[in-house]
């Protein structure tokens, strides 16, 4: 009975919650240059696009299969569910030599709104992978320019909605169907025409059901876990519907509803963020 109090207590404290100009929030969040001390027990607070994380681990820069790109942005934080995704998902891709993935975005320091960029990567269960695969990255170490420099290619021809077979291949195929099977992801979100194509490619097969189409992601894809265990403050997003998602809901995507317009990726006006992340960001 006691532990019950306890769990409805502290859900209670969750619901008083911290509302604030959302780009003097971000900015707060940004100054942070460490995560809070690490005690082995690492907790996602409130909802993907409005939260923080307590026991944040950074990610190495360099690991089997995988390198960071874009250092600059100290964005190399996250969940340790999440950095053992990435480094087992690196592990696989080299065994199977599917080639380096290169690493985007994880979260901040202590997660938290950040000042551009992203709406999500709040709680640290967020992750950008490039679907470029590079075969340089296989032969050496990349120079801290090289990780500044380069730059993404969309994997669309031009401005239009088709693929661009010279930047996409079975492999970039064979990565998002690993990542999907890891039953620690939640979704991945990919560009309308990616979905397109994978679900004409794999019709009717279980993994696509957590491949999800969102605006962009044309360069990249986003993989965001599940809230992890015992993370009693972490807000799970809604469940993904039924299916394959390759039936008519897809089509909509390709509307001009859903092309005009864009959804914009700056804060909203006011943003509010769970009490709890208040003593997140002075510890």
């Amino acid at each position: 009975m006691l532990k019950v109090l306890i769990v409805l207590v502290s859900l209670f404290s969750l619901a008083f919650v911290s509302e604030c100009n959302a780009s003097t929030l971000a900015d707060q969040w940004a100054k942070v240059i460490k995560p809070t001390t690490y005690s082995g027990n690492s907790q996602s607070i409130g909802s993907y696009t409005a939260g923080c994380l307590s026991g944040a681990v950074s990610l190495p820069i360099n690991g089997s299969g995988f390198q960071m790109m874009r250092l600059s942005r100290k964005r190399s934080f996250g969940h340790p569910d999440l950095i053992q995704f990435i480094v087992h998902l690196g592990q696989v891709a080299t065994h199977q030599h599917l080639g380096v993935l290169l690493v985007g975005d994880l979260g901040q320091p202590r997660g938290g709104p950040t000042l551009s960029g992203h709406r999500s990567h709040q709680t640290g269960l967020d992750v950008d992978i490039w679907f470029l695969l590079s075969k340089q990255a296989e032969k050496h170490i990349l120079t801290l320019s090289d990780r500044e420099t380069w730059s993404a290619p969309s994997v669309l021809e031009g401005q239009s909605e088709t693929i661009d077979y010279r930047q996409w291949s079975t492999v970039n195929e064979r990565v998002l169907e690993l990542a999907s099977k890891m039953p620690v992801v939640d979704r991945i979100f990919v560009n309308p025409s990616i979905k397109r194509e994978l679900c004409n490619r794999y019709v009717g097969q279980e993994w696509l059901h957590k491949i999800r189409p969102w605006w962009k992601h044309d360069d990249h894809f986003h993989v965001r876990l599940k809230c992890p265990q015992n993370n009693l403050y972490c807000q799970a997003q809604e469940d993904l519907p039924p299916g394959d998602g390759c039936d008519a809901s897809l089509e909509w995507w390709f509307s001009e509803e859903a092309k005009h317009p864009t959804p914009s990726k700056t804060q909203p006006a006011e943003l509010i963020l769970p009490k709890l992340c208040d003593s997140v960001l002075i510890e």
